[in-house]
C-alpha cells in the first residue's frame, strides 16, 4: 500500500508540474518585458499578463498593444491580430491573445509611455 501511495504521488506531481503555465521575457535596450499565463498557451483565445519594466522600474500607465503573427507560408495567408493591453497596476498590463492555429507565432508588443516615446518588443512562442 505504501509503494502505491508513493507512486501516486509521484505521477501527480509529474502531472501538475507538466501542466504549467507559461512564462517568457523580452527586452529591448532598458525596456523589459515578463509574459506569464496561469495555463499553457494553447490555439485560440489566451489571457496575458505583461509586466513590463524600464531601468528597472515598473511602467505604469502606458499604452500597450500586442500583436501577433504568423509569416505567411506557401498556401496559408499571413495571419495576425492585435489586442489593446488593459492595465492592472504596478506595472503589470493584461491583454487576450488569439492565437488561430498551433505553429510558431511572432509577439510584438508596443508601448507607448505618457511622455510619447516609443519602444516595440519582439518575441515568439510555439502554439
Amino acid at each position: 500500500m505504501k509503494l502505491f501511495t508513493a507512486i501516486l504521488i509521484i505521477l501527480l506531481t509529474l502531472g501538475f508540474a507538466g501542466a504549467a503555465g507559461f512564462e517568457k521575457s523580452a527586452k529591448f535596450r532598458t525596456t523589459s518585458v515578463h509574459m506569464s499565463s496561469k495555463k499553457p498557451l494553447t490555439a485560440g483565445i489566451n489571457s496575458v499578463t505583461f509586466d513590463i519594466t524600464q531601468k528597472g522600474k515598473a511602467l505604469d500607465d502606458a499604452e500597450v498593444k500586442v500583436k501577433v503573427f504568423m509569416p505567411a507560408m506557401p498556401g496559408m495567408p499571413k495571419m495576425e491580430t492585435t489586442s489593446i493591453a488593459t492595465v492592472l497596476k504596478n506595472g503589470k498590463y493584461s491583454a487576450d491573445l488569439d492565437f488561430t492555429m498551433s505553429g510558431t507565432w511572432q509577439i510584438h508588443i508596443f508601448v507607448i509611455t505618457n511622455d510619447g516615446k516609443k519602444y516595440r518588443i519582439k518575441s515568439s512562442v510555439n502554439i
